[in-house]
């Protein structure tokens, strides 16, 4: 997992912010590349996330209403970094099958470990916690060059859609990042998910082994 140091981490913030803010965004245009296009109507939800909701019914609920994206400022960029960094340095990675004994259980760390889906779940809680509307914070499914599945936060701001990842210290535009997105949670209802359209090409890495 990558982790940004102190310095990098301050100048990251600095960099990000100095093009995000320099100047009032302009219309707000949800067809531009910063944002991933989704498909009409739901899609199957992943078991994993079906079993949380039975289990936490309050955060699987319609939202009250839906905030397009959130308009990106320093003091919000500043908790996505500190959020994500935070639980990228205390959570340790490991998977359902060592910490509960099955394939997928989606949940909030335990005992300071856990998997990628619980990494975006807990930082989700965490910037809604922190004022951000839930409707601009979804879970996201998303295929990696191996192959293998893999669960990031998507945050949606007015200047695209950013990644938290916790195999990535740095926080990017969904379309900087390696991976095919799959599908997401719907801005409309938290328990509910839509396909996401990404058509650019996708090299599979050759296995090693």
């Amino acid at each position: 997992m990558a982790i940004n140091n102190k310095g990098v981490l301050a100048g990251l913030i600095a960099a990000f912010v100095a093009i995000a803010c320099a100047a009032p965004a302009a219309a707000l245009d949800l067809t531009n590349v910063a944002f991933i296009q989704t498909a009409t109507g739901t899609t199957s939800i992943p078991v994993g996330h079906l079993e949380f909701c039975k289990s936490r019914a309050n955060e699987c609920r319609p939202n009250d209403g839906v905030v397009e994206a959130m308009p990106l400022n320093e003091t919000n960029w500043q908790q996505l970094v500190s959020v994500n960094a935070y639980y990228n340095q205390t959570i340790q990675p490991a998977t359902d099958m060592e910490l509960y004994g099955v394939e997928e259980f989606w949940t909030y760390p335990t005992s300071g470990y856990g998997d990628c889906e619980d990494y975006a779940l807990i930082k989700r809680r965490d910037l809604i916690n922190a004022g951000w509307h839930p409707s601009t914070l979804m879970v996201a499914v998303v295929r990696q060059t191996n192959g293998d599945g893999h669960a990031v936060l998507i945050a949606r701001t007015d200047r695209g859609d950013l990644v938290l990842d916790n195999q990535d210290g740095t926080i990017r535009l969904w379309s900087d990042t390696p991976y095919q997105f799959i599908k997401r949670q719907s801005q409309a209802h938290a328990g509910q998910w839509v396909d996401m359209i990404d058509t650019r090409p996708m090299v599979i890495a050759a296995s090693t082994r």
